[in-house]
């Protein structure tokens, strides 16, 4: 049994039985990997994949089984590598980070030219996707930490920390009836068609709670996953927009008149996950410190060493508590 065969069967798994989308992700030819896979499933005794003709159809239940433990063996591998990285090449690696568009655009850009300057041997990989994407991205191994607001609770294999508290801020055009107004309410927002993040995304699910908690339905109008596209269309008049209080900038949106909502909205707080089972290189603790100052070493292991899901979670809660509003 090679580990290279088990990375075979796992990336086939991950790309839906496509052999082919397999074979060019792992830069490797097509009857390359459809060799290695009989060998290990000649080796073993069962097949791990179904077959329809020359296509595999389906996963078997004992290749379900044995790709649960691949998964885990891999990322021991992984972790492997990484503990002769840190102590062969404390400032050299890599660091892969999933997040969305708003945290990218917004939050990251100081962070990552901080970090860079003091490690500048260290290659940093951005992906962006959905909340429940980027969890996922983390939870299989293929992103370091996943950074979102959403969705990250989904996968209990991941250790979640909160890193700051934001809310929500309205942006309209200087016509428009709402740009008068002193102290914006909810029931004068929901009278005008509005324009948010698609559902799922940057905090929206707290923006729905708090319509539907005083009986309201909002007329959204448009959604996007993406601030600036929001803003684009409230210069071109279509409504209202409800993006997240950073992604405003005094300057860059000077032609938009900004009305504060945190008032209106319950705050919301952005987390950095990763796998509790993941060994993390000296310089992914700097990293997660840039972003967060107050998650320091000692409190990152103090929460990744909780076993429980459950209390683990009750131990983030609470520092996300703790954090300024």
């Amino acid at each position: 049994m090679k580990i290279r065969q088990l990375h075979y069967i796992q990336e086939v798994a991950r790309r839906g039985l496509n052999v082919t989308a397999a074979a060019e992700a792992l830069f490797t030819s097509q009857p390359g990997v459809s060799k290695q896979i009989r060998m290990l499933e000649d080796e073993l005794g069962v097949n791990v994949f179904v077959r329809n003709g020359k296509h595999l159809s389906e996963i078997t239940p004992a290749g379900q089984r044995i790709l649960d433990y691949t998964q885990r063996l891999l990322h021991e591998v992984e972790n492997i590598k990484n503990i002769a990285e840190e102590f062969r090449d404390t400032d050299r690696g890599d660091l892969s980070i999933a997040t969305t568009h708003t945290q990218a655009r917004y939050a990251l850009p100081p962070v990552i030219q901080r970090f860079r300057s003091r490690f500048p041997k260290v290659t940093l990989h951005l992906h962006q996707g959905s909340p429940p994407q980027i969890a996922k991205l983390a939870s299989d191994g293929q992103a370091d930490f996943a950074i979102a607001t959403e969705a990250l609770e989904l996968f209990e294999d991941l250790v979640m920390l909160p890193c700051y508290r934001w809310n929500r801020i309205v942006l309209v055009r200087p016509d428009h009836p709402l740009a008068q107004e002193k102290q914006l309410g909810l029931r004068e927002l929901a009278a005008h068609p509005i324009i948010t993040y698609t559902f799922g995304f940057t905090g929206r699910s707290k923006l729905d709670q708090a319509f539907a908690a005083h009986g309201l339905r909002p007329d959204v109008v448009l959604t996007a996953v993406d601030a600036d596209v929001i803003k684009t269309y409230v210069r071109l008049g279509l409504g209202a927009g409800i993006v997240a209080d950073l992604a405003y900038d005094p300057k860059e949106d000077a032609d938009l008149v900004a009305l504060r909502a945190d008032h209106l909205f319950e705050h919301s707080t952005t987390h950095i996950g990763f796998r509790r089972s993941m060994f993390l290189r000296g310089y992914m603790y700097d990293f997660i410190a840039a972003f967060a100052p107050h998650l320091t070493r000692e409190l990152i292991d103090e929460v990744a060493g909780i076993a429980d899901p459950n209390a683990r979670a009750q131990r983030s809660k609470q520092l996300g508590d703790a954090l300024p509003a």
